[in-house]
């Protein structure tokens, strides 16, 4: 199983702390699984101008080519001006309108406030819904609060994102053996 662990922000530590709980997770538990972790801080990515994806080069089209291969992607995303930011919404506007179909995707969120609870509902979910993505019900929110000096010190955050890789995994593999069972029945 291919799994995309993508830190959406290019600034910022949080989100990226997380998101390496979150790959120590998956190496732990999932050892069979193919692992990337994009961390937009490590590219040079060009703005979407509509063309296809494929058209694109370098950093960009690696990131949008890993995207579109992918089994499963976990989203982290810091909040900012109670918002996502501009360059994890750049990665959906380079993708096709079905890129996320058959991928189960699940999501972790960073914030400075509890305000910034919902912004994942308002603004990520319609995003990843319109693009046809499976998504995992629950997510992980994560405050200000929860992390001292690079390391999450909130044991209930763990957890979480302890269960959100299961879930995430679980759904994954169900998906796939329910699609692979259909795809049989075509006999060809």
């Amino acid at each position: 199983m291919r799994v995309v662990v993508l830190s959406g922000s290019n600034v910022g530590t949080k989100t990226r702390t997380a998101m390496n709980y979150t790959v120590a997770e998956i190496e732990k538990n999932y050892p069979d699984s193919e692992i990337t972790l994009l961390d937009l801080a490590e590219y040079q990515m060009q703005f979407s101008d509509g063309r296809n994806y494929l058209e694109y080069e370098g950093d960009t089209k690696y990131i949008a080519e890993t995207v579109m291969n992918a089994d499963a992607l976990i989203i982290g995303t810091p909040i900012f001006q109670a918002s996502i930011p501009a360059s994890l919404k750049n990665v959906f506007d380079l993708l096709p309108e079905k890129a996320l179909r058959d991928k189960v995707v699940s999501m972790v969120v960073t914030a400075g406030s509890p305000k910034h609870y919902l912004i994942a509902e308002q603004q990520l979910r319609p995003i990843l819904s319109y693009m046809k993505a499976q998504l995992v019900h629950t997510y992980v929110f994560i405050e200000e609060k929860d992390f001292y000096r690079n390391e999450i010190i909130n044991d209930d955050i763990i957890f979480r994102l302890q269960r959100l890789v299961e879930d995430t995994m679980v759904l994954t593999e169900t998906y796939q053996t329910i699609w692979e069972a259909k795809e049989a029945e075509y006999g060809f």
